[in-house]
């Protein structure tokens, strides 16, 4: 038997409106990741965050507008949030894992917010309408990279001669598939210890190449 939202009709109070339009985003953020944009819909998120759909609507009128909100909500948590603890770390390793140490904490204890930056980065790419400049993921975090790759040349971390558009797109390959890892494969103890790893590779403490 379908589970049926038990909130009734009407508007919540005021001092509870901000409680309520949070309950929506992470429950819109859960549907959507799991759905894909095109399938979700209002009586889905209503479902998951046990209130009705005239709720769901006296806040959001529109599933376009809730998706945005969404991106604009997650992009701030976790990708606005990791670049500015990064910036304030001296070196091009400090970070790195100083981006993910955020995006880690960010998604704990559920997956959602790794799923759904990873999902909104193809749902970009399905509908350009969705996407949004000052808010993409995607965007926002390969600038970050850039800065941080260019930085790491000027202050002789890495050689002159690097090919700094290669690697940004490789660190960036690496960060978005350590998204979807996080989001849909392993748990956050996991995705943790994998982190860790790369954190070390990076640092150059796990080679063991002959001389």
């Amino acid at each position: 038997m379908p589970h049926i939202a038990s909130r009734g009709p009407g508007r919540p109070p005021a001092a509870k409106a901000a409680e309520t339009r949070e309950r929506i985003l992470q429950a819109a953020r859960e549907v959507f990741s799991e759905l894909g944009y095109d399938a979700a819909t209002f009586q889905a998120i209503a479902v998951r965050s046990d209130l009705t759909r005239p709720a769901i609507n006296h806040y959001f009128p529109s599933k376009h507008v809730l998706y945005r909100e969404v991106v604009e909500h997650t992009n701030a948590v976790v990708v606005r949030a990791g670049v500015e603890k990064a910036r304030s770390e001296p070196t091009l390793l400090k970070r790195l894992s100083a981006f993910y140490s955020v995006a880690m904490q960010a998604d704990s204890p559920d997956r959602s917010i790794a799923a759904f930056l990873v999902t909104s980065v193809l749902e970009a790419q399905r509908h350009p309408e969705l996407s949004q400049d000052t808010h993409d993921p995607l965007a926002n975090s390969r600038a970050f990279v850039q800065w941080a790759v260019t930085d790491a040349v000027t202050q002789g971390e890495l050689t002159t001669d690097a090919d700094v558009a290669s690697l940004v797109e490789m660190l960036v390959s690496v960060m978005w598939g350590m998204g979807f890892y996080a989001g849909y494969v392993g748990s956050h103890d996991e995705t943790a210890a994998v982190v860790r790893q790369l954190e070390l590779l990076l640092a150059n403490k796990l080679w063991s190449l002959p001389s």
